[in-house]
Order: C-alpha cells, then sequence, then structure tokens
C-alpha cells in the first residue's frame, strides 16, 4: 500500500508538460510502427509509380516479400520511429502550451474551434521543424528498393545500396548538400501540415461537442473523433504529401543540379502535367487504411 502511494506520489510530482511528451511520443511511436508496412509501400506509390502503383497494393506486397524479405515492409521504420515520438511528444505539449499562451495573452478569446484550430497549426508546425531532417531520412531509406541475388525481381543489388542505414543517410545527405538539404522538402511540409494539424484538432475538437456528456469518456467513441479527424484533413492537403515526397528523394532517381531543383509549385504541375493529377493523390486510399 505504501508502495503504491509512493509511486502514485513521484508521478504526481512530474510536471504536467512531461507528462504530456512521454504520453504523446509513447502513443506515436507504438501507432507509426503498426502501420509501417503501409507507410513503405504508399511511399513507393508516391515516388515510384511505374514500379509500384501499377501493379497495386497486392501486387506490391508481394514484389517487396519476394526482393526484401518481411524486414522489408519496415526499411527506414527506424528513422520513423526516432522522428514520431519527438514529433508527437512536441505536437501534443506544444498544442496545450500554445492554447494556454493565448488563454492567457488573450483573455477574451473565445474557448471555441478557432482557438483549436491556431494552437493545432502552430503545433504542427513546430513539430514539423524539430524534427524534418528524419522524415527525409525516413523516405530516402524507404525509397530504395534492396535486390537479392536468388531473385529476377527489378530492383538496387545489395552492393549498390546508396544509404546503409540512418547514421549513413543523415551524413551523406549534409556532406553532399548541407543542411540546406536536410530540409529538402519542408516547404510543402509547413504548407501542408498548418492546415492539417489545424483541421485535424478542429474537426476532432467539434465532433467531441457532439458527444453525450455521459460518453465523453469512452475511449472508443475518442478513437473515432480522431481518426474521422484524421481522415479529413489528410485528404484536404495530401497533394502537397505526395510533392514532398517527390522532393526528397529527387537526387535519387535524377541528376538535377542543387541550383536547378524544383519548388512546391514547380514539383506540384510537373506532376499534374507529366504524371497526371491522380498522382497527386497516390497513396491515398493506403492513407485512409493507415488512419
Amino acid at each position: 500500500m505504501a508502495e503504491g502511494e509512493e509511486k502514485n506520489g513521484i508521478i504526481d510530482s512530474i510536471p504536467l508538460f512531461a507528462k504530456e511528451l512521454i504520453a504523446g511520443g509513447v502513443t506515436g511511436g507504438i501507432a507509426k510502427t503498426a502501420v509501417a508496412p503501409l507507410e513503405r509501400i504508399k511511399i513507393l506509390f508516391q515516388t515510384r509509380r511505374d514500379e509500384f502503383k501499377r501493379i497495386g497494393l497486392v501486387g506490391s506486397i508481394n514484389k517487396i516479400g519476394k526482393t526484401e524479405g518481411l524486414m522489408g515492409f519496415y526499411r527506414g521504420n527506424g528513422a520513423s520511429v526516432a522522428r514520431i515520438v519527438p514529433y508527437a511528444a512536441l505536437h501534443y505539449m506544444a498544442y496545450e502550451e500554445y492554447r494556454r499562451w493565448i488563454i492567457f495573452g488573450f483573455p477574451d478569446t473565445t474557448r471555441g474551434p478557432l482557438l483549436d484550430l491556431v494552437a493545432g497549426s502552430f503545433a504542427g508546425g513546430t513539430a514539423v521543424l524539430f524534427t524534418y531532417p528524419l522524415d527525409l531520412v525516413r523516405t530516402k531509406l524507404a525509397y530504395q528498393v534492396v535486390g537479392s541475388a536468388k531473385t529476377q525481381v527489378k530492383a538496387i543489388p545489395v552492393e549498390q545500396i546508396i544509404y546503409r542505414g540512418i547514421v549513413d543517410c543523415f551524413s551523406r545527405t549534409y556532406r553532399e548538400s548541407g543542411a540546406r538539404g536536410l530540409y529538402r522538402g519542408v516547404a510543402p511540409s509547413l504548407y501542408g501540415i498548418f492546415p492539417y494539424a489545424g483541421l485535424k484538432f478542429y474537426f476532432y475538437e467539434e465532433m467531441k461537442r457532439h458527444v453525450p456528456p455521459e460518453h465523453k469518456q469512452d475511449i472508443s467513441l475518442k478513437l473515432v473523433c480522431g481518426s474521422v479527424a484524421g481522415l479529413l484533413g489528410q485528404t484536404l492537403t495530401y497533394p502537397l504529401d505526395v510533392v514532398r515526397r517527390q522532393m526528397q528523394v529527387e537526387r535519387l532517381y535524377s541528376a538535377v543540379k542543387e541550383e536547378t531543383r524544383r519548388g512546391t509549385m514547380q514539383t506540384l504541375f510537373k506532376i499534374a502535367r507529366e504524371e497526371g493529377w491522380k498522382q497527386l493523390f497516390s497513396g491515398l486510399s493506403i492513407n485512409y487504411l493507415k488512419v
């Protein structure tokens, strides 16, 4: 009994922001790992259209299984988890902090959806800026389809792998392009994350307000509200996600020079012109499964 009270005392002594950091980080890491295989295939749909999108989800699963085995579905997941833990933690904690700052700084502010929209947008932007290089590394690692001498499936031979891990990818990218290279594609991320994060929190809070008081603490209802809010937010901003992915791996599939690289809008129009507007929503159905 005394031991239990002591543990509760330790937990109660932890600052609120620290609890928010731990809770957001752990849940984010678990969720990202659970959907890692779908995320890998989605990235390949977005960046290797001819090789993967045309063979569909089932064909892509079979191809990765044949060329890389079970671990192929988790290629780049280490960087994803390394990123999502601080990202989710910072996002959740920053949202609460921005919300408090707005309320204390502007006492007359109405505590409603608009407040949630503003706080959610700034929280999303803050989290992206602090963790973006890991997202870049995750995409570059996932983009590599490693071949096996035992198969005839088209892929990169093992001896020709460009990046051999998180540290190697990070260091090579930095040596080639400096800090700027580590933030390649960050612009569409920010363009997308501000409305996405804001809309997600807005829809979530708005749906919760329509939940009967007796069901406010129902975990299943919170899950439904969160899923629907995420789905709506991602659908509206998804083309920017495709643009970001293609900008991140641009140097891997073309010999484009640093000074001639395309910006966000140039890449967006290029995709629509050369691959069709449907490519801007490539992998969206997989995103629905993830949500």
